[in-house]
């Protein structure tokens, strides 16, 4: 039987291989394997696509369109021109980006996917920036959320929110090593409404009405992704051939079937795989390792999500993809390596309570940050407006 089961599994294998000849005929037949599991399994199918609306409406939507809403408004009243001479210098330069990016940089670390993505394409499409940079900053501007990484990964799924900071700081890292890792130009396309910049502003209201229909049409697009991908999940999860494959993967490779099936599917839709892992007996390493690389690398979900912002322009999602596997193994490093290193600072300081020493800490950072960065805004903002 185990031999039948190779053979299968080979057999799959060659016959991907031709297919993927012809991306159509590929296309139709794993649609009409689909449709069968949806004839067969008709109940499974209306519990995915009943999970994946949940998890839209009650996690997804409420973050999402809000910020979505702000950001269109913000670039409607000509915000990337203004944040790119508040901090463009300061946040750009070492990322050996045009200061142009400065708003999405901001956009992406505070709400993540697939925002990055949908304001590069917009500002390659306003001819804000080249296709070269818009390509270099879909990978530089490439977070999980804050909120998703501190709250559902750390605290819900991990149970500690030191480790949640943990994750942030990796991703952050991560980020930062890919600017450094993607070749950059030495000089920049700069247009020519950028040179001698002007703008006419817009009737408020009329700003007000394209930004919530924008952000409503973008919601509902990333709406059916996660809906899509939460019903491809659920059928694979109760799929005698998948649960076989794992099973088999298991015992070669003498890794828990848990594991197994929270790699597989976090490279589909990261929250299920991360909530797989995080429950599984794995040690706390291999945890932190397998997450930080699931949502850093975000799975085929956002990566179509992705894609639906970057299919009208000549942007490669091949080498995307490849550069969010290369970040994912970074930020992984990074995250056992702080883990260790700081779990080992805090196990020394015997003389106060964990929770003093990181408010200690917490507080202390983000007072030097505010008075490190006052003088500065505020001398930015005289050169701005022009205050005597």
């Amino acid at each position: 039987m185990e031999v039948l089961f190779y053979l299968l599994i080979f057999a799959i294998l060659i016959l991907l291989f031709i297919l993927l000849k012809d991306k159509n005929l590929l296309i139709t037949i794993v649609c009409s394997i689909f449709i069968i599991e949806i004839i067969l399994a008709p109940k499974l199918c209306i519990d995915g696509v009943i999970s994946g609306s949940l998890l839209f409406f009650y996690k997804v939507f409420p973050s999402l369109f809000s910020f979505l809403v702000v950001s269109n408004i913000i670039l409607s009243c000509d915000g990337v021109y203004i944040y790119s001479k508040l901090i463009g210098k300061a946040l750009c330069k070492p990322l050996r980006l045009p200061t142009n990016c400065s708003f999405v940089l901001i956009i992406s670390t505070l709400c993540g996917y697939p925002l990055g993505a949908k304001y590069a394409c917009q500002l390659y499409e306003k001819k804000i920036i080249d296709l070269f940079t818009c390509e270099r900053l879909l990978n530089i501007a490439s977070n999980a959320s804050p909120l998703f990484m501190l709250g559902s990964v750390g605290v819900s799924m991990l149970k500690s929110s030191f480790i949640g900071y943990i994750l942030l700081l990796s991703n952050l890292l991560s980020c930062i090593v890919m600017s450094f890792l993607i070749p950059s130009k030495k000089t920049y396309y700069k247009p020519i409404a950028y040179r001698n910049h002007s703008h006419e502003s817009e009737n408020i209201g009329k700003v007000f009405k394209n930004s919530i229909e924008d952000s409503l049409k973008n919601c509902i697009s990333i709406g059916g992704f996660v809906i899509l991908f939460s019903v491809v999940n659920s059928i694979l999860k109760n799929n005698i051939l998948f649960n076989l494959l794992i099973s088999s993967i298991s015992r070669i490779t003498h890794i828990s079937g848990n594991i197994m099936e929270g790699i597989f599917l976090g490279m589909i839709e990261m929250t299920n795989g991360c909530s797989l892992i995080s429950s599984s007996t794995a040690s706390l390493n291999l945890k932190i390792i397998l997450v930080s690389f699931l949502f850093t690398f975000s799975g085929l979900s956002i990566i179509s999500q992705v894609y639906s912002f970057t299919y009208k322009f000549k942007i490669s999602l091949k080498k995307y993809s490849l550069r969010k596997i290369l970040q994912g193994i970074i930020c992984s490093i990074f995250s056992l390596s702080l883990y260790n290193l700081f779990s080992l600072k805090l196990s020394q300081e015997t003389f106060l309570p964990y929770y003093k020493i990181t408010t200690y800490f917490n507080n202390l950072f983000i007072l030097t940050i505010i008075l490190l960065i006052t003088p500065w805004i505020l001398y930015k903002l005289k050169q701005l407006f022009h205050v005597s």
